[in-house]
């Protein structure tokens, strides 16, 4: 069979502007590629790529003739995978269109339309597999574990139940030659680049492992691997990483190092091959301040930056989100990371109740800080979790769905919309002017200073202007 797989465009400015400064492979494609490969013709488009995502998924539509099109996709992109399905149902009726990614396993009923036919949840490669036999030998509406058929056989109560997530060492290698490697790029920054040295490089992603240990009210990984981690076989990460077509590496774990014995292996492995790579990595100041040899080593084999997840600034915040850190925590980690050699991403959230006052605490906050990356999203539990029910009923648009990108409060503002849009903006343009390429005042090759002024004007407008997003009469509603 022919199987095209897709992944969708953004609609939402903030995420467009975030993917100016970033957009790594459609990895989660490559994996679902590798488990079907054999005898059937596998495309990828990468809608991201084209001005025009529609007119190009036509004309695709049209050249390739699919008999299976599969999209993944996050909440806020679940109405375009949507309106893609409904696309080919009128371009290709006869075609079989599965969904898939993070929305389809957290809120599998959204997808559950006339223009879809089936639902993957969780880690999805053997249900595909599974899916895609079945669809070869005529055994559509057979039941197939992690798979919900939609329509009149959609079970309600498996709805329910979390996939049971597989042995990571059967996560196969991706198709990275589905896609050219060249065109995914992240804004790359460490403490101790070269002059001219380049920071848009070509990256490639690399996933480890799955699951946190943590309990984070607001995210729900520890709802769908059941409170675990469960790392791949070292030998066979360190595999993937020297076969990779690129020098840097973007590791795409909840977190990398909280299974330090996992964590050493992985290191050992890479070094034994000599495997000369540059590497960010996410991890939380709990492990970096238990495992600071751990963090050296891994910056002796090219850990160029971390992402650190400050979150807030005050351990009151810290204690209702069940972060299981403080911020003295927090500061010692970004000194140590800092200390060993390793850039900092400092990721901090605000909440739909924030003042004037606390926007001007979070400022001199992050103003007083060592260089670091600093990025700003908002308090936005994922569905699936209780704090999402819990805000169910205080959500002020019709469907919250559409603004699910952690950027668009999802309940009322304290202040009015416009008011907040400006200052979030306001502290996402000062956060960025904190990047140790800023703070060490690094020369830039003249191409990329341009590409990184022209990102972070898209990055910061995103911000600016996201209260658009919302119906006309909330822009300028009284502070509540």
């Amino acid at each position: 069979m022919k199987i095209l797989l897709v992944k969708p465009k953004a609609r939402l400015r903030t995420v467009l502007g975030l993917e100016a400064l970033q957009r790594l492979e459609p990895i989660e494609l490559g994996y679902l590629a590798a488990a079907v490969s054999g005898h059937h013709t596998i495309k990828i488009i990468d809608l991201r790529l084209f001005r025009n995502q529609s007119r190009s998924f036509k004309s695709t539509l049209k050249e390739f003739n699919p008999d299976v099109v599969g999209f993944t996709g996050y909440t806020h992109e679940a109405s375009i995978v949507k309106n893609l399905s409904n696309e080919v149902r009128l371009c290709l009726p006869g075609a079989f269109v599965v969904v898939g990614g993070h929305h389809a396993t957290v809120a599998p009923s959204d997808f559950d339309t006339p223009d879809i036919d089936g639902i993957v949840r969780g880690e999805g490669c053997s249900t595909f597999r599974k899916l895609i036999d079945a669809i070869e030998n005529n055994e559509i509406g057979t039941p197939i574990s992690g798979l919900l058929w939609t329509g009149e056989n959609y079970d309600s109560d498996q709805a329910e139940i979390w996939p049971q997530f597989p042995d990571p060492a059967t996560l196969p290698e991706p198709r990275r030659d589905l896609w050219d490697p060249r065109v995914y790029r992240s804004v790359w920054v460490s403490e101790e680049m070269k002059p001219w040295e380049r920071i848009f490089p070509s990256v490639s992603m690399v996933r480890a492992s799955w699951g946190c240990r943590m309990k984070c009210t607001f995210c729900v990984v520890p709802h769908l691997c059941g409170g675990e981690h469960r790392p791949r076989p070292a030998e066979q990460v360190a595999d993937e990483i020297e076969r990779l077509p690129t020098d840097y590496v973007y590791f795409c774990d909840d977190e990398n190092f909280i299974d330090e014995e996992f964590a050493w292996r992985l290191a050992e492995a890479i070094s034994r091959r000599g495997i000369q790579k540059r590497y960010f990595a996410w991890t939380r100041s709990t492990t970096v301040n238990r495992s600071p040899d751990l963090l050296k080593r891994w910056r002796q084999l090219g850990l160029d930056g971390a992402f650190l997840g400050f979150e807030f600034t005050n351990d009151s915040e810290l204690k209702r989100a069940h972060k299981g850190g403080t911020v003295a925590a927090n500061e010692r980690a970004l000194d140590a990371l800092r200390s060993a050699g390793i850039a900092v991403h400092a990721a901090f959230m605000v909440t739909p109740d924030y003042t004037e006052t606390q926007f001007s605490e979070l400022r001199n906050y992050v103003a007083n800080l060592p260089p670091a990356q600093c990025s700003f999203t908002v308090m936005t539990p994922s569905p699936g979790t209780p704090d999402y029910e819990n805000l169910r009923p205080a959500m002020w648009v019709e469907n919250p769905f559409d603004l699910h990108d952690c950027m668009h409060p999802l309940t009322p503002t304290r202040l009015p919309l416009k008011t907040f849009a400006h200052l979030f903006a306001t502290q996402a343009a000062e956060g960025a002017a904190k990047t140790p390429l800023r703070q060490h005042n690094h020369p830039l090759v003249p191409t990329d200073l341009l590409r990184v002024l022209w990102a972070q004007r898209r990055y910061e407008n995103g911000y600016r202007n996201l209260y658009q997003d919302y119906p006309h009469e909330l822009w300028s509603k009284p502070a509540h």
